[in-house]
């Protein structure tokens, strides 16, 4: 029975590990589709979503199944719940690549954003794409310093958004509102794709530590 359990949560990793490689490479689509204005990348963008929420399905139904038959306690609950809520944030990534997409989509064949805000939105998009690769890593080998890391990775992020908005709320801003109305529904997309990243990481150092990361800053104090 325990090595069908190992079995299992092998399983539900490899999984998790695949919708991490998903939702990765769909924002890195569609980053390239926003900036470049290219339908064809927003197209399979949004096409394969529901690639990646049959994945999470499969992790539901794994982490059901698993539960029900080895009705595992302490740690090893711990791990299938984990992983549950990883899926959850990782499917919700995958959903925010979309929306960049769409938006994408729905502006071509102009450009998405204007000149002025591509280069603030290519940072963004270049953190928020280290955070997935370290994601990716992280569920294939848990450290708990290094996911701890993602908090200042989305600090980063939160100061491009403001940048952002310091950009399209001057006076001289030249397009007008709905332009900036796309712009900051934008930066939230990437804003939220940070804040799930950091969410899984905050779900492995509870793995980990068995310990929430509120926990483990009280511990240190």
């Amino acid at each position: 029975m325990r090595e069908e359990y190992q079995a299992d949560l092998v399983e539900v990793s490899r999984l998790l590990v695949t919708m991490a490689e998903s939702v990765r490479a769909a924002l890195r689509k569609a980053t390239s589709a926003l900036l470049t204005a290219d339908l064809k990348a927003a197209q399979s963008v949004i096409e394969r979503d529901s690639e990646v929420d049959a994945i999470y399905e499969q992790v539901e139904l794994k982490v059901a199944d698993t539960i029900a038959r080895q009705a595992p306690v302490a740690s090893d609950l711990r791990r299938v719940i984990t992983a549950l809520h990883i899926g959850a944030d990782l499917e919700r990534m995958g959903d925010l690549a979309e929306h960049v997409a769409k938006t994408a989509a729905r502006r071509h064949p102009s450009p998405a954003v204007p000149a002025e805000l591509r280069p603030t939105f290519k940072g963004m998009a270049e953190v928020a794409d280290h955070m997935a690769e370290q994601i990716t890593e992280l569920l294939a080998k848990p450290n708990a310093a290094q996911a701890a890391q993602l908090e200042k990775d989305d600090d980063a992020i939160d100061d491009l958004e403001r940048k952002l908005f310091k950009i399209m709320l001057a006076d001289d801003w030249p397009y007008g509102a709905e332009t900036a109305i796309d712009g900051a529904l934008l930066g939230r997309f990437y804003e939220r794709y940070a804040d799930h990243a950091v969410n899984i990481g905050e779900h492995l150092i509870y793995l980990i530590t068995g310990e929430t990361v509120g926990q483990a800053e009280e511990s240190e104090d």
